[in-house]
């Protein structure tokens, strides 16, 4: 009786041991971090022991900041080489898709106005622009970090574009029959192009100048948050030596010195390569961007004038003032009364002597005031009701001192100088991402250099007190 009662008691007893076992285990576990804290607590109450943990802190320091310097750069440079490969030629593609689709507008009324059959050559250029407009909106699409604004924009053309396009084929049909309706659907066609199309596709161009903008100042901002951690190194290399001075009687460290010659030559290596890097985004965006966007401002208005100039023609005096006076006030804020003014004349004045912008700007000035005067011309034969010559003198491409010939020619230079300024931002950027090409892994050598050198310069100390 006595026996099964202690057997039954071993047996109970035997289960709860793993219990037992798991409860001491994690408790020991719980207890750790107070153990490791007693111990770094007594091993700070004499010297080998601070001096082991000043060590063991510095390198953690020399680590964090040598890192955060190597990602600062690295970002930077992500970010320079993403404006160049993705960012700019995006914006570049919208700008191509309100080019397209407001030459194709011009277009389409040009051809309208020619008597007979159509001209071949506006036919095709009409179709290229629609074809351009489509597959540079395609392009557009295609950014992967696109907004809900830019998806709201893109959608807007791609649902509007084929009804413009409809309502075009719809007014040549009735114009090769001889119908006075024809005129109607082109002009509702326009409407839609002005009304709806146009603004969408400027407002798309217009948030992807801003994302290029704001990429620009990202790259040439401060890295505070990196500057911050080399600071604190530095001045915690500069406190250690001090304190060592002042237990050893020694002027100096050589690990020590080494390890704060190395984050010297970091910082002095980046204040440069940041200050160049800076210089240089700086002119990429005065030479470049900047100029691009005034520039297209300027080729914008033109292809509106231009379709003005039409559009008045083909409405004969059905609401032909209201073009007139939109293309009075769009040619002015382009290149002034005379092609000397407006965006032009800006553009002008910043552009470096004797560089091909110069040059383009130059040429585009001369086109505007021939452009202007072919106009002016052709509005005073149809005032007098010359509607024939006046027609002949807006759309004929044969002749030299015609309004087509000068439009083009205009059109042409500005795109030129859209291409020089695109390619001044391209050269400088490209320019500022390379300065920084090694500053990355130079951070991280430069890092090992401080490490090992807080490791020898305090091992040697600590030796002494054994």
């Amino acid at each position: 009786m006595v026996r099964d009662t202690a057997d039954r008691a071993r047996s109970q007893a035997v289960p709860q041991q793993p219990d037992d076992a798991r409860s001491l285990f994690v408790a020991a576990l719980l207890a750790l971090p107070g153990r490791g804290l007693r111990s770094v607590i007594r091993s700070a109450a004499m010297t080998p022991g601070r001096l082991t943990i000043i060590a063991v802190g510095l390198i953690g320091l020399t680590a964090i900041a040598a890192l955060t310097a190597s990602f600062a750069v690295r970002d930077r440079s992500d970010t320079l080489t993403d404006l160049t490969e993705r960012r700019e030629p995006l914006a570049a593609a919208a700008q191509q898709v309100y080019r397209a689709l407001s030459d194709a507008d011009a277009t389409a009324a040009s051809a309208f106005l020619a008597t007979g059959e159509e001209p071949e050559e506006l036919r095709q250029r009409y179709e290229n622009d629609v074809a351009m407009a489509g597959s540079s909106l395609s392009k557009a699409a295609s950014d992967p970090a696109a907004t809900p604004r830019m998806t709201a924009q893109i959608d807007v053309i791609s649902q509007q574009l084929p009804v413009y396009t409809g309502l075009v084929e719809t007014a040549r049909a009735n114009n090769r029959q001889g119908f006075p309706v024809g005129a109607s659907y082109l002009r509702e066609a326009s409407a839609l192009m002005r009304s709806v199309i146009l603004p969408a596709a400027e407002e798309l161009y217009r948030i992807d100048t801003e994302q290029v903008a704001e990429q620009q100042d990202d790259a040439g901002g401060f890295p505070l948050v990196a500057a911050l951690f080399v600071v604190a190194l530095l001045a915690a290399l500069v406190a250690t030596q001090l304190y060592l001075k002042r237990r050893t009687n020694r002027v100096l460290n050589l690990g020590l010195v080494m390890a704060t010659a190395a984050i010297g030559v970091g910082v002095l290596w980046s204040v440069a390569a940041l200050t160049v890097q800076s210089v240089l985004i700086g002119s990429g965006k005065d030479d470049g961007t900047e100029q691009v966007e005034v520039l297209v401002q300027a080729r914008i208005a033109a292809l509106k004038s231009r379709a003005d100039e039409t559009l008045t023609l083909v409405a004969r005096g059905d609401g032909g003032e209201g073009y007139e006076q939109e293309f009075i006030l769009l040619s002015k804020q382009m290149a002034g009364d005379d092609g000397s003014g407006g965006w032009l004349a800006d553009v002008a004045a910043s552009a470096k002597d004797g560089t091909p912008l110069a040059s383009e700007i130059a040429l585009a000035q001369e086109s505007a005031e021939q452009w202007l005067r072919a106009h002016a011309k052709v509005r005073e034969l149809d005032n007098a009701g010359n509607y024939a010559e006046a027609v002949q003198l807006a759309i004929d491409v044969g002749k030299s001192d015609g309004a087509a010939v000068a439009f083009v020619a205009l059109d042409d230079h500005l795109r030129a100088a859209i291409e020089e300024a695109r390619q001044s931002f391209y050269d400088d950027t490209t320019a500022a991402s390379r300065v920084v090409t090694l500053l990355a892994p130079g951070w991280i050598v430069l890092g090992v250099v401080a490490a090992l050198g807080v490791g020898a310069g305090i091992r040697e100390r600590v030796r002494e007190y054994r």
